[in-house]
């Protein structure tokens, strides 16, 4: 620690080089997780969880990793631990609640809330808001999960920064 009671700057950047390296990880693994082959999925599970315990910790020590503190590219890998933290959803909530104080800040983005938001609605049972998880693909075309809103989808999305629901359900098809 620092004299003002802050993480020391080594710290910091050990803590931004784990946070990416975990992206790094995920993204390595993310075929596994809807693999045929279950030694895939099983491994896309277990990175996923060892992930979120980890990013709990973080948590517990500094917060939501928040771009000020450990920069652009960690802050965002900390999202995507979060939002694949998907059999742990009190790690997913608590990212949320972090994410959605650093948003109010002005410390994070307005993108990545609406995607973890929409995430932990769908984990709990309840319908998103800005359409950003997929179910499924139906006939060759993404079928998104329920939506509260469905008619005001890409107005939402707008004001998050998300491209309009269709170009993003392209990339899917």
């Amino acid at each position: 620690m620092t004299h003002d009671g802050r993480p020391a700057r080594e710290t910091l950047d050990a803590l931004a080089a784990e946070l990416t390296g975990m992206a790094e990880a995920d993204h390595r693994a993310a075929p596994g997780a809807h693999s045929e082959d279950p030694a895939e999925q099983l491994a896309w599970r277990r990175l996923t969880a060892r992930h979120g315990d980890r990013l709990a910790r973080i948590m517990d020590e500094f917060g939501w990793p928040a771009a000020e503190l450990v920069g652009e590219d960690a802050a965002r890998a900390a999202w995507l631990v979060a939002q694949h933290a998907d059999r742990q959803l009190d790690v997913q909530r608590r990212a949320l609640g972090l994410l959605e104080e650093a948003v109010a800040r002005g410390a994070a983005g307005a993108r990545e809330l609406a995607f973890l938001r929409d995430r932990v609605l769908v984990n709990d049972g309840y319908e998103q808001v800005c359409g950003t998880q997929i179910a499924g693909v139906k006939d060759g075309a993404p079928v998104p999960w329920p939506c509260r809103e469905p008619g005001r989808v890409d107005e939402l999305r707008a004001e998050a920064g998300i491209e309009p629901y269709a170009e993003y359900v392209a990339r899917f098809s």
